[in-house]
């Protein structure tokens, strides 16, 4: 059997905190699950019998062992910050967007389309250049519903 590299020990306060994590409360799934492979690591257990006893890989329990060692109980149950681009609107685009999007439609237009929202959104220079793709993405992501006669916006 290989010898564990990183050894958990953790404080009476610790092993509370990890307790109350699991036990109590709304957590995400994945602090609960790290809450409780530091505990299993404490309690002795190896990498593998806490990957199986979890029904997680190998490579997130060695994970979150080596962060605790290296940067304490606040590093190894958060999550690590995700690669990708940023998104283009922030939230003060987002809601210009949607007040734009609740606005009456440009002179020969009947409604606003994505496009046409697209399009605004650069006239107004809020991002250098959007799709009607995002836009579409933006909107889905709001209760917004311009379809609906009763949505909220308008009395009865």
């Amino acid at each position: 059997m290989p010898r564990e590299q990183y050894m958990v020990k953790l404080t009476v306060e610790g092993r509370a905190r990890l307790e109350r994590l699991v036990h109590g409360g709304s957590h995400k799934a994945r602090e609960i699950t790290r809450a409780r492979i530091l505990l299993k690591a404490d309690a002795g257990w190896g990498a593998s019998q806490i990957g199986q006893a979890l029904e997680c890989s190998l490579g997130t329990v060695c994970r979150t062992k080596r962060r605790y060692v290296e940067g304490g109980m606040d590093l190894a149950l958060t999550e690590a910050p995700r690669s990708g681009r940023p998104p283009k609107l922030d939230q003060r685009g987002e809601a210009h967007l949607i007040a734009v999007a609740c606005s009456q439609a440009p002179e020969g237009h009947d409604h606003w389309t994505l496009r046409l929202l697209a399009q605004r959104t650069v006239e107004l220079g809020l991002v250098a250049s959007f799709s009607h793709e995002g836009i579409r993405q933006r909107l889905k992501k709001t209760p917004l519903s311009r379809g609906r006669r009763r949505n909220g916006a308008f009395p009865r």
